[in-house]
């Protein structure tokens, strides 16, 4: 009010006022008072409603849920809100190309990176933002492995969540590394091209105005290590809040060599598997002439020849864990096949405790399938044999429950609803049995040491083991007096001679019951230039010199019933590795330095559940077998 208009106020008027107007203030703070105290409730209530979104359950009642299990893949409980956003193309996808910055070194296309990538939103009302679910890999949009075009969704994991999580208010993103489908430069092969790649389409992500800044990677074989090599640039950026690696690796070298010995892909690994890939015959081939592309497969054959730590820096690059457990301040959700062929379990384990020791928050799902996802009965059930190789743990590993699983971690790590998910293991035994362990391999074990020539009797063989696999020693033990529980990474450490320096063996363990026939529990395989275990090349005296061949078995986890006897072989080659590329005959010496290691657990002590029970045909047939 200014001057020209002021009133002048009488005195006794201005003490009722000054009365009046200070019994209204302290009315308004009590109502403000009591106003703030109504408004937090308010929002207690509404957080706990946000806090209670949907059907949660522990995974030892989910048994008790209708879980729909007769169909080709899990369900998540509850239908989502939001139908898609539909787009410009059939598929409700956008396309865009994310341009980041090469070091001149890579070659190729460098410095102009440029990654393709396609994106699927939810309808939410304008101003809502929602975290994103990405999967990252070489396979869209390449012929060779008979995809669509990157807009199209994968029909192996895409599909399911767009159709069931991206309801709930998440969008998905498919993303093409480095020289796939129109993503430009090289295939990289997991190298410091494709890693950039995958951090600049991370960060695209959580910057985009209809994102809530958090981005979740998962996938499974290549695309299950896409989600590791974008981990390891942890706190550069605060985008990635979790990943769900499914039988990833955690280094490429780790992949190919086990103890020492190599795979049957080793040599050829880089341009002989995904060497054609990003290779279209137009004319921006010429970006695909990269350094790695001449250094590949030179590593891989030197490697063989002459060890595996031979050209160290081209694994180096290609290990991402260490980075991993240094750098990154996320979660991580890490699914495992004990049976898996193409991508062994020993990515996964001792990884989870490797994971847990560091302080991330992480979980495990370590089921008796192939090279699979956890829910698919088909594939599990075409893809799992009798004899040990998963088939006796068919149809329990179906987890049908996997897609309700995947809905209440990202809820939790992307959008902070509902309770944290078990920081737990969830381990499925080679008969079917599935149970909760803290740690894996569990803390609580004590060793079973049987020796060779002891407890263990030489029942058939040779202690000579030639190099062309024709002879070997195979050892039974008596009739085991009680059930026994194993788990996680049984030894067998032998003292041997050699003629060379070199020689491989490969141990065989397996499970045979009074009738005499046997079934896998495990395998192990050894360079015996490794025979300390670790990386480095040791050397020794032929024919003079004894050495302990210290060798560790794939993960495992098995039952052996009271009564059964366990068998244990060893030769010169198994499985799918190569024979050693030093050859030598290796004599084996019995006595008590020679042991088989056993970690076995007491089952009274654990937390067994049942999963929802599998009706899909293939499920039924199988149960009624």
């Amino acid at each position: 009010m200014d001057d020209g208009n002021a009133l002048e106020m009488p005195v006794n008027s201005t003490r009722q006022f000054n009365t009046v107007l200070g019994a209204t203030i302290a009315v308004a703070i009590v109502f403000l008072f009591v106003s703030a105290v109504l408004t937090n409730a308010v929002l207690d209530i509404i957080s706990e409603e946000d806090q209670n979104v949907g059907v949660r359950v522990p995974v030892w009642e989910r048994s008790t849920q209708a879980y729909e299990t007769s169909g080709e893949f899990g369900m998540v409980l509850e239908t989502g809100q939001y139908d898609i956003l539909p787009t410009a193309n059939e598929w409700n996808s956008t396309h865009t190309f994310v341009e980041y910055l090469l070091p001149l070194e890579e070659g190729g296309a460098a410095p102009n990176g440029m990654i393709s990538l396609a994106v699927w939103r939810p309808d939410v009302p304008e101003g809502v933002t929602v975290p994103i679910i990405a999967e990252i890999g070489p396979y869209f949009q390449e012929a060779s492995v008979q995809t669509p075009t990157i807009e199209v969704p994968g029909s192996w994991l895409g599909e399911m969540i767009i159709d069931q999580i991206l309801p709930h208010g998440f969008a998905f993103a498919q993303i093409s590394v480095s020289g796939t489908g129109r993503s430009n430069h090289c295939m990289d092969l997991m190298g410091t091209a494709e890693q950039l790649g995958n951090d600049a389409a991370v960060r695209w992500l959580g910057e985009q105005e209809w994102s809530n800044g958090a981005v979740a990677l998962i996938g499974k074989s290549y695309d299950g290590s896409t989600p590791w090599q974008a981990a390891m640039f942890g706190s550069e950026h605060d985008y990635l809040k979790t990943i769900v690696p499914i039988s990833g690796l955690i280094g490429v070298k780790e992949l190919m060599w086990r103890n020492g010995s190599a795979e049957a892909r080793a040599p050829i690994m880089h341009n002989g598997v995904y060497g054609s890939y990003g290779i279209d015959g137009d004319e921006e081939d010429y970006q695909n002439i990269c350094p790695d592309y001449l250094i590949g497969p030179g590593t891989g054959m030197s490697a063989y020849i002459f060890g595996s730590e031979v050209a160290g820096s081209y694994w180096e690059e290609r290990h991402f864990l260490d980075r991993v457990l240094e750098h990154y301040t996320g979660s991580v959700y890490l699914i495992q096949g004990m049976h898996d062929w193409n991508v062994d379990p020993h990515m996964a384990v001792p990884t989870m405790n490797a994971l847990i020791d560091a302080g991330i928050e992480a979980k495990g799902l370590f089921g008796q399938w192939d090279h699979d996802y956890p829910d698919r009965p088909v594939q599990l059930d075409e893809r799992s044999d009798l004899g040990g190789r998963g088939g006796e743990a068919f149809p329990e590993m179906v987890r049908f429950d996997w897609m309700q699983d995947l809905l209440e971690w990202f809820d939790y790590y992307l959008r902070d609803i509902g309770e944290q998910p078990g920081q737990w293991i969830e381990i499925q035994s080679n008969q079917g049995s599935w149970r909760l362990e803290e740690r894996y391999p569990p803390a609580d074990m004590e060793v079973l040491e049987l020796d060779l020539g002891g407890a263990m009797t030489l029942v058939d063989g040779s202690l000579t083991v030639l190099p062309d696999a024709s002879s070997g020693p195979i050892w039974m033990s008596q009739p085991l007096n009680e059930t026994i529980y194993l788990a996680g990474v049984p030894r067998v450490h032998v003292d041997v001679t050699t003629t060379t320096v070199g020689g491989q063996l490969y141990a065989l363990l397996e499970d045979c019951n009074p009738e005499n026939s046997c079934i896998h529990v495990g395998h192990a395989i050894m360079d015996l230039r490794y025979h300390a275990g670790g990386d480095e090349i040791q050397t020794w005296l032929p024919l003079l010199d004894t050495i302990s061949a210290k060798m560790e078995f794939m993960p495992l986890d098995a039952e052996i019933q009271e009564g059964h006897t366990l068998r244990l072989s060893l030769a010169s080659i198994g499985e799918d590795y190569l024979p050693a590329s030093t050859s030598s005959v290796v004599n084996i010496i019995e006595g008590s330095s020679s042991t088989l290691q056993l970690d076995v657990f007491e089952p009274s002590e654990r937390r067994y559940f049942t999963p929802p029970k599998c009706t899909q045909s293939n499920c039924l047939q199988a149960s009624s077998e």
